[in-house]
């Protein structure tokens, strides 16, 4: 067996630990060995892998099995067995590996899946587990996969590689226990990340909720839930948006013309727009861009849905907190007297799901400016009762920040801590 190179410790070590001398790199496959149990005529729960999240049943993610008869040929894994998905995802794009933490009988694709079980006297699965999910293994294979490559739809990685795969661990006796120590400490993290992001959802779900109340339904002219110095005031308006606002979209300048660019006109394209209120753009236009475009300024407090975009951009709203210019795939809804912009951004907001659908009625991917002066729009004629939905929404929309701000505290210090946690592979290399 190779033996295992020598290497420095990391920077933060637990007191107990601190005269134990140096760490070693050791191969995966001096840890783990693969594995290639076929299913056959066993039951089986099949798994899939999502991504950054773990081993899910395939009832859980897609709500009913799709493995048919293939599932005869799929991995089985046992509690503790790591599955390798060598597709590729944004967050994690040499693959992710999970570690199966269930208890009943579970199996795998083996076409997209190489499957390892650790050595439980050489490494703890849960220390194991920590390095793969801060990527490892990606920071490994990232100069080993054939660049275009793939098998079965997923990255070409030979299980060579794979296991060759560098793995810092404590030397000497106790080495399981200082591993078991680091892992305790990065799952109590996880635990506390794990609460916190669940009191973010449910306050989002609320305001969810909340919002459902604070304006009509459809087909009703009152809301469900109404502050009581507003109780006897008539029934909200109701009419198309482009009866009420007028509306415009904008331009982009030629990019061939740098005379165009980097000016001092802020400039949004729907990248920006995310149900936000936007201060700061990555873009500036010239006067002479302005001028030789469809594009112009917009006032502050003009209200921006997105048209088009990939993924789940298309249907999102901003509101602009700065006079800016946009491209044309931004619809904008100027300000008027009548309506505080800051009603119809929240009110616009809340009805995505429903502009999302529209855009793809009779098989349209996009929504128009036809579309969208079309939409109809109920308010209240009282400004202030306007005023009084915003700030209740607001002040949520405050502590919904404080507790996202937490979260992203929560995170960075666990990125942090793993740095310090796990010496530098590629300086031992």
């Amino acid at each position: 067996m190779k033996e295992a190179k020598l290497m420095v410790a990391p920077r933060l070590r637990f007191p107990q630990f601190q005269k134990n001398g140096m760490w070693k790199l050791a191969e995966l496959r001096q840890l783990a060995e693969c594995i290639n149990d076929r299913v056959g005529n066993a039951e089986c729960t099949p798994y899939t892998v999502i991504s950054g999240v773990g081993l899910v049943s395939q009832q859980e993610k897609l709500g009913r099995t799709i493995a048919g008869n293939s599932i005869k040929n799929y991995v089985m894994l046992q509690p503790d067995d790591f599955a390798y998905n060598k597709s590729a995802t944004r967050a994690f794009p040499q693959g992710f590996i999970a570690r199966y933490l269930g208890s009943d009988r579970a199996a795998v694709p083996n076409s997209i899946f190489t499957c390892f079980r650790p050595d439980k006297e050489a490494v703890d699965p849960a220390y194991l587990d920590h390095l793969f999910s801060s990527n490892l293994h990606g920071r490994w294979l990232r100069t080993r996969i054939k660049v275009g490559a793939r098998a079965h739809g997923s990255l070409n990685v030979s299980d060579d590689d794979l296991m060759a795969l560098p793995v810092p661990l404590p030397d000497g006796p106790t080495s399981l226990q200082e591993q078991q120590t680091v892992a305790d400490c990065l799952t109590s993290l996880d635990i506390a990340v794990a609460a916190q992001d669940e009191k973010v959802g449910a306050l989002k779900t609320y305001k969810r909720g909340l919002m459902q109340q604070l304006f009509p339904r459809e087909g009703e002219g009152l809301p469900r839930l109404r502050f009581p110095e507003f109780r006897d005031s008539p029934d909200w308006d109701e009419a198309q948006l482009g009866d009420i606002f007028d509306t415009t979209s904008g331009g982009t300048p030629n990019r061939a013309e740098k005379d165009y660019w980097n000016g001092t006109i802020p400039w949004v394209t729907t990248s920006l727009i995310d149900f936000n209120i936007i201060t700061e753009v990555n873009e500036f236009i010239s006067e002479a861009g302005l001028a030789n475009s469809s594009a112009k300024i917009l006032p502050k407090d003009t209200v921006l849905i997105a048209m088009y975009g990939q993924g789940k951009t298309r249907a999102r709203v901003a509101m602009l907190g700065i006079a800016a210019a946009t491209n044309q795939a931004c619809a904008a809804i100027l300000p008027n007297k009548k309506v505080n912009p800051h009603f119809t951004f929240v009110s616009l907001c809340g009805r995505y799901d429903e502009m999302r659908k529209l855009s793809n009625s009779g098989g349209q991917e996009n929504l128009s400016q036809s579309l969208i002066r079309g939409l109809s729009f109920r308010y209240p004629k009282n400004l202030e009762e306007q005023s009084k939905i915003v700030g209740c929404l607001s002040a949520l929309d405050l502590q919904i920040f404080a507790e996202s701000d937490r979260l992203e505290a929560l995170l960075t210090h666990k990125k942090g801590l793993i740095q310090q946690l796990f010496p530098s592979v590629q300086e031992a290399l």
